[in-house]
């Protein structure tokens, strides 16, 4: 019997497609985040722009502690850094339409681990399975809170984006499974466990996400051992990646409140001021 010929959807991609797959999904996402505000023509403040993004960008060029009394509440000790582009491009007198192609641009960032995601789900090698890969990134941006975020300076996505790399490249040995060997896999728990780490130093709310981490870690290993060492790198690699992305922050809150938290978990600190002889 003649076997049928195989459906368009039934094609094999060509090797060269596959290759640069991920990156032709990210160039086509860039174009569609910026349709969102090329279509509205300006950029539109979120409900607490100059409350705090504004405000926060202020701050992070130039902390105001010593000069303002909770000038964005509460929210003035925030790690400031995603609000810097922001601050920046307004007093710099850019266009709302300029201002928000830049902010829209820089949500890629989290183009491709989502898409990583997808092909760990959809791994298959077809114009069908490819079509699934789009199709599931796009669900992926296509919610109200999402969409809201290209033309607005909410930075919600951005804060999200080392949280989805981190789960990305953890799962990552699961998707290659007998093809990684270990010290490659531990590189990737090592980078997961550096985006983790930043994800809670750019916000804080990240922490609880962090905390369970170990569970995909464990994935990355055969054997209880390699296990231990898969969670302890990614543990490692988490303290360094927040040290390093909230370091100075933290230092700042530290010099002018005594507690690199401040205002949360003041009790904690309290001891440690009195050893440093920290006297505010």
């Amino acid at each position: 019997m003649n076997q049928a010929a195989p459906t368009p959807l039934e094609r094999i991609l060509p090797a060269a497609v596959l290759r640069w797959e991920g990156v032709l999904v990210c160039l086509a996402a860039w174009c569609l985040f910026l349709l969102v505000p090329l279509s509205n023509g300006e950029l539109g403040l979120g409900w607490d722009a100059l409350n705090h993004h504004i405000y926060l960008g202020w701050t992070a060029e130039q902390h105001r502690f010593d000069r303002d009394f909770l000038g964005a509440g509460y929210q003035s000790f925030q790690a400031p850094y995603l609000n810097w582009p922001v601050y920046r491009m307004a007093v710099g007198g850019w266009s709302g339409s300029a201002a928000s192609m830049v902010l829209a641009s820089l949500h890629v960032v989290v183009v491709w681990p989502v898409w990583m995601l997808a092909r760990l789900c959809v791994p298959g090698t077809t114009v069908f399975d490819a079509a699934l890969r789009a199709l599931a990134v796009a669900l992926a941006f296509l919610s109200s809170l999402v969409l809201s975020a290209f033309g607005s300076t909410m930075n919600d996505v951005l804060g999200a984006a080392p949280m989805v790399w981190a789960v990305a490249l953890a799962m990552e040995p699961v998707a290659r499974g007998a093809d990684l060997t270990a010290p490659k896999a531990r590189r990737y728990v090592l980078g997961s466990g550096l985006a983790a780490g930043l994800a809670v130093a750019v916000k804080l709310s990240n922490g609880p996400l962090a905390i369970l981490m170990p569970a995909l870690w464990v994935l990355c290993a055969r054997g209880w051992v390699a296990r231990w060492i898969a969670v302890l790198v990614g543990s490692l690699g988490a303290v360094v990646g927040f040290a390093v992305g909230y370091g100075h922050w933290g230092w700042l809150l530290w010099r002018f409140y005594g507690n690199p938290l401040h205002p949360f978990y003041d009790h904690w600190f309290a001891p440690l001021r009195a050893w440093t002889g920290w006297g505010g």
